[in-house]
């Protein structure tokens, strides 16, 4: 039999972090706290990513100015950003445009994948500039914000960049352009759909989006939800 030493074992004690390390207060507040967060010259930068963090669930139009002035710190532009993409105020989307035509680098292209994310309409005469200059990771930035906004004005520009471009930047609007003839599909446009995943097919086109475009055309065609010629 095994003899017990009589000695029991203790407990680690548990380590708290310290005051401005703790996420626990500031992911309780709301929007207005978060915003005095951001404004305080003496909040650190954990506690600002958290309210950014935060103000992803409850920041509404007043949050807006403080996320933005946070849209060029290469520290916590990230977090700026995370916490502007799902506020459904117009000025949000207003700032983010503002900041694309200040800021260069991977913070701008930060903010294009933002505004892609709004999926932000008012931004496509922008974002197609971009997609037709001259910076190769911009426009393949601009080329997939524009996949995901969809609709006809960005797919117009999609469809024009696989004429003008080429390249990495051909094959980029070629990928987006699958994108966005999923979101016509979504948005009931399915002739918007099946028109651009004809181009899609093309020869000429990259084969991995020639063949994904070839599927979601069969797929189109067979589904059981299509629409079907009214029998007289």
């Amino acid at each position: 039999m095994m003899q017990t030493t009589g000695q029991t074992k203790t407990k680690p004690p548990v380590v708290e972090p310290p005051p401005e390390f703790r996420a626990g207060k500031i992911m309780s507040m709301d929007s207005p706290q978060l915003v005095e967060i951001l404004k305080d010259p003496t909040s650190t930068e954990f506690q600002r990513a958290k309210a950014c963090q935060r103000l992803a669930v409850v920041g509404n139009k007043d949050a807006v100015p403080a996320l933005a002035a946070m849209l060029g710190d290469p520290k916590l532009a990230h977090y700026a950003r995370f916490g502007l993409a799902p506020i459904p105020d117009p000025a949000a989307g207003d700032a983010l445009r503002a900041a694309a035509g200040k800021l260069k680098g991977s913070l701008l292209v930060g903010v294009i994948n933002t505004i892609g994310r709004r999926r932000d309409v008012k931004a496509v005469p922008m974002l197609t500039r971009m997609l037709n200059g001259t910076d190769i990771e911009l426009a393949r930035a601009a080329a997939a914000s524009l996949g995901q906004i969809s609709g006809p004005s960005a797919t117009k520009a999609l469809r024009d960049a696989l004429v003008r471009t080429k390249g990495a930047v051909r094959t980029a609007a070629a990928e987006a352009g699958l994108v966005s003839a999923e979101g016509l599909m979504a948005q009931g446009d399915r002739k918007g759909a099946l028109a651009l995943y004809d181009v899609l097919s093309r020869p000429d086109m990259p084969k991995p989006v020639r063949l994904a475009a070839m599927h979601s055309t069969i797929e189109a065609e067979t589904s059981l939800r299509r629409p079907r010629p009214t029998v007289k």
